[in-house]
């Protein structure tokens, strides 16, 4: 097809890709560039148009495929951005301390209501925590699987009530 020719077609069948374009980048800027971007390629391509096919499908098809074509490359660059106001704090050679003699009395008054649990539930619940499984408890202690996973509970429930603040 000669220039003049293509060129006239061209811009006579652009009027419906500008709604295309915002249709696929619901962004006014993003779609004048795709639009843009559309008819430069179209130009660019005129000898890959073949005279009497449907030259707006032809113009839809380079716009949808760029617009494919663009959305890879940004999922691919896989941008992070940190908005925190903290970023001087990256490299910063403060160190932080921690008070250990609170967790130390926590970890008295834990061991203290465990204690004060009954037998019959500190045994299954101490095993528990030594990382037995339930069905391992049930065979140490002899107990049926239910009864082993009832007492663990109701110590759970016994410690909480116990340690109100936690």
């Amino acid at each position: 097809m000669a220039i003049p020719n293509f060129s006239q077609a061209l811009l006579s069948n652009t009027e419906f890709l500008m709604p295309f374009a915002f249709t696929l980048t619901h962004n006014h800027e993003d779609a004048k560039d795709l639009y843009q971007e559309t008819l430069f390629k179209a130009f660019d391509n005129k000898d890959k148009y073949n005279l009497g096919t449907n030259i707006k499908a032809w113009l839809y098809t380079i716009m949808r495929n760029i617009f494919i074509n663009d959305y890879r490359k940004k999922a691919k660059q896989k941008i992070v951005c940190d908005s925190s106001l903290n970023d001087y704090y990256v490299n910063s050679t403060q160190t932080v301390t921690s008070n250990s003699a609170i967790s130390n009395i926590n970890l008295k008054e834990i061991q203290a209501a465990i204690t004060r649990l009954p037998d019959i539930f500190k045994s299954p619940f101490l095993l528990y925590c030594d990382g037995y499984k339930y069905n391992e408890i049930s065979d140490i202690l002899s107990e049926p699987l239910g009864t082993v996973k009832s007492r663990i509970h109701f110590a759970r429930k016994l410690l909480k009530a116990q340690i109100e603040r936690f």
